[in-house]
């Protein structure tokens, strides 16, 4: 973790010269792995990740728009490490989604406006480790969590009624496998029925397939991005949408490598069309159209 630690030293360049595309995009929006705390105790798990407020920094200055918190490192030290984390966000008028203080907090949307364009953004959790007790609850500080599917899609239902698009966030999947599971794919056409226009992914620390559930476009994983260690896949990339009356008009897969500094940069030549082409071919496994049905 030591050299994305060492990025923090100036959160202005942290994430490196691909913050020039992040920051070009109306909304730009990742998932935030770890807590933002100095306190609390380890909780039984093996790999635990926190860092500092200057990460709020750091993502402010990349042109990151908001961050969902809706994963299974968050609560890595426990709920003090959890109200910390959302006492850090809220003191940087910061937005983060998919955890609260509470169960209403944690399945809140965020809301925005873009060019005139109402915006509801959630995220939910997928993956089975101590969910049950990181699970928010009425007066319990945690996550957002897929497992109550009734709430999960009661809540896109409610932001369908409060916004013009509608985006949700999953943590989700297999680690290492680059295809959706079943879960995965139940859960997103739950979702689709529910009302969201766009499915994001992220946790399988791999590239897995995009395209069409019906209307609603669904990226099932985005892997790694800035990230710390080598041991998982390093390819990585950009996915940028167009998007008019809630249908994904236009999409672009910048293809992307995490580099030896722990920031992902940009492929080109022979090698950006590799895993541009590889990118492609997953949709075939992800069960997903090439064109919205």
């Amino acid at each position: 973790m030591d050299r994305t630690a060492k990025l923090l030293a100036d959160p202005a360049t942290a994430f490196g010269p691909i913050a020039s595309q992040l920051s070009s995009a109306d909304l730009t929006i990742v998932n935030l792995e770890t807590a933002i705390t100095s306190r609390g105790t380890e909780e039984p798990k093996t790999y635990h990740f926190r860092t500092t407020p200057v990460a709020i920094e750091a993502l402010k200055a990349a042109g990151i728009d908001a961050v969902s918190i809706a994963n299974n490192h968050t609560l890595d030290y426990g709920r003090v490490g959890l109200l910390d984390t959302l006492d850090a966000v809220h003191k940087a008028g910061y937005p983060a989604f998919g955890a609260g203080a509470t169960i209403d907090e944690a399945y809140r949307p965020w809301l925005t406006t873009v060019r005139g364009v109402k915006i509801a953004v959630l995220g939910f959790n997928q993956v089975s480790e101590l969910a049950s007790t990181w699970a928010a609850g009425p007066d319990k500080p945690g996550i957002a969590m897929a497992f109550d599917t009734a709430r999960a899609t009661a809540a896109v239902a409610a932001a369908r009624a409060q916004a013009d698009l509608v985006i949700v966030f999953n943590h989700w999947g297999d680690e290492g496998n680059s295809c959706a599971n079943s879960a995965q794919k139940t859960f997103a056409a739950k979702l689709s029925t529910a009302g969201a226009d766009l499915i994001i992914g992220s946790h399988a620390h791999t590239l897995q397939g995009s395209g069409w559930l019906g209307s609603t476009f669904v990226a099932y994983g985005m892997a790694n991005f800035l990230w710390y260690g080598t041991s998982k896949s390093t390819d990585t990339g950009v996915l940028r949408l167009t998007v008019r009356d809630r249908k994904v008009t236009k999409r672009e897969f910048l293809p992307a490598v995490v580099s030896d500094t722990g920031q992902p940069k940009l492929l080109t030549g022979a090698a950006a069309t590799k895993l541009s082409q590889r990118y492609d071919s997953l949709q075939t496994c992800a069960g997903l159209t090439a064109q919205p049905g």
